[in-house]
């Protein structure tokens, strides 16, 4: 073997090496970014609140004692959500109101009027409440007119439906305008 050939392998020897630390670097950055993604979503998933369903509840319905036969009314609930993901109310069907209920909002115009809009979904936050109110979110129900109409105390079923959580029924207190708190 002559000096030039041995300066040839050594040559090839650390080229080889060297490709070889090149590579095992470029390979560590993504290698890295993967670890530290993974332990975020272990340190996530660790927490509850990933990956979670959405655990929707409604207490506190309310309806306001129809101020003439035949009018319209409001009802409100308490609606949480203590899933780990967003849930909507979408609909409120009820075989027990006459007519449609429709899922409305509180509005004011340019002249400082106010109204209600139907709105066809309330989200709900994971984690999070929502409270209806005259100011607000609430329902606008069509009142039972004659033998069928609404004295304060009376419990009036209603099925709210969730776009993930399904249908939660629950029942709301016909109360006076008035006699109830909204805060």
């Amino acid at each position: 073997m002559t000096a030039g050939d041995a300066a040839a392998d050594t040559t090839v020897v650390l080229g080889d090496r060297r490709r070889w630390k090149d590579g095992a670097l470029a390979a560590l950055v993504p290698v890295a970014a993967c670890g530290l993604a993974l332990a975020g979503l272990t340190a996530w998933t660790g927490t509850g609140r990933a990956g979670g369903p959405a655990r929707t509840s409604v207490t506190g319905g309310r309806v306001l004692l129809p101020s003439a036969a035949g009018a319209e009314t409001a009802a409100f609930f308490h609606i949480a959500n203590r899933g780990g993901s967003a849930d909507s109310l979408i609909r409120v069907p009820s075989r027990d109101v006459p007519g449609g209920i429709t899922l409305s909002q509180h509005r004011m115009n340019d002249g400082n009027g106010a109204y209600r809009a139907a709105v066809k979904s309330v989200g709900i936050p994971a984690g999070d409440r929502l409270a209806m109110s005259p100011q607000g979110v609430d329902l606008t129900v069509p009142a039972p007119a004659g033998k069928r109409s609404w004295s304060a105390g009376d419990l009036v079923p209603f099925t709210l439906e969730f776009r993930h959580s399904g249908r939660v029924t629950v029942r709301a207190v016909v109360v006076r305008a008035g006699s109830v708190s909204f805060q």
